[in-house]
């Protein structure tokens, strides 16, 4: 399919044929205006179903949205899962992730600006994603939103949008003051209760630096026990490709820190959203072995979502903050079936 530009939206990529023999899947690319530019969203379908439903999907503060959930490994795209399952899956980048615009900012070095990409600003993009699939499809949508993307998702909820239909957290903190194992790692050194003013605007991860914590969470010396070994080097290539800056050794990502700071505060209590103004069925799903997320957060949460028609939490036994990418006994199974009985 021909590349052409409007004013409404830019096609990268056109048409691609789903990576599973026999199956009716494709996938389309798109660049949205939006964010610091353009925001990039990819829309995967079965068109064995005539009707879909709308889901999108919304990564957290590692990797863009096809790194998290649209990796060209057979059975691990939680994209293509729910495609198959009469889903219209829209997998968007927030701006500084994946193959959105970056933020000026992210082209100097890092010590050079504050924390980029703040939960407001990814809220706003949420927003930008959602009244274009409304556009495109006209049918209201789910969202999806995995560890950060779960509180923005949660803020652009509050907003009270007419265009959601439910939302899915998955590993989400919410303004609980309690331990939190990260907290020492991202706090000034003069001043605990604050965010590390020197820590600038973005970090730059290489590919030790992407695995690290998924590879600590997994309860196995040997990890291709739990994680397919072609998950995990799909995981990194992706990953890696979306940053397209000169080359850098060892490769590494540029990723906005913004989300840090924002989890910073919510794990001493600050909120950055009022539960109560979400009111939209909500289930909010939690790992077991998750390093990001607490268990006073889910309990919290669901207690403060007065408004909510329906909440629904569920703790995934020896899941990990990765678990839909870990191997199908180890969580992923369990969380896909869990979320198709709650939208359907």
């Amino acid at each position: 399919m021909t590349s052409r530009i409007n004013p409404i939206v830019l096609v990268v990529l056109g048409l691609a044929l789903s990576r599973s023999a026999g199956a009716q899947i494709q996938r389309q690319d798109f660049l949205i205006p939006g964010g610091a530019g353009r925001l990039h969203v990819r829309e995967v379908r079965d068109h064995r179903h005539a009707k879909p439903k709308n889901l999108i999907l919304l990564h957290g503060g590692g990797p863009g949205g096809v790194p998290s959930f649209d990796l060209p490994v057979p059975d691990y795209s939680l994209a293509e899962d729910f495609a198959k399952r009469g889903f219209r899956v829209f997998v968007m980048d927030v701006r500084g992730w994946g193959s959105s615009t970056k933020p000026r900012a992210m082209d100097p070095p890092p010590e050079n600006s504050a924390p980029l990409v703040p939960t407001k600003e990814a809220a706003d993009d949420i927003a930008t994603v959602v009244n274009w699939v409304v556009r495109r499809t006209h049918e209201k949508t789910a969202l999806l939103g995995w560890a950060s993307g779960g509180h923005w998702a949660c803020a652009y909820a509050s907003r009270g949008p007419a265009a959601l239909t439910a939302l899915i957290l998955l590993n989400t903190l919410y303004s609980v003051n309690a331990p939190w194992e990260l907290r020492a790692s991202m706090q000034d050194r003069n001043d605990p209760e604050q965010f590390d003013r020197h820590a600038g605007g973005y970090r730059i991860v290489d590919r030790s630096g992407l695995l690290r914590r998924w590879d600590a969470s997994i309860p196995a010396a040997d990890k291709s026990r739990w994680r397919d070994t072609a998950v995990a080097d799909a995981y990194l290539s992706q990953t890696l490709a979306t940053d397209g800056t000169p080359r850098r050794i060892p490769p590494s990502v540029r990723i906005p820190i913004g989300y840090q700071v924002d989890a910073f505060n919510l794990s001493l209590g600050r909120p950055l959203f009022a539960a109560r103004d979400i009111r939209v069925p909500v289930l909010i799903v939690r790992g077991e072995l998750d390093f990001w997320s607490r268990s006073v957060d889910v309990s919290s949460l669901a207690r403060e979502l007065v408004n909510s028609p329906k909440v629904e939490t569920l703790t995934i036994k020896g899941g990990t903050h990765y678990l839909f990418l870990d191997r199908p006994e180890h969580g992923r199974s369990q969380f896909i079936s869990e979320v198709l009985n709650f939208l359907m």
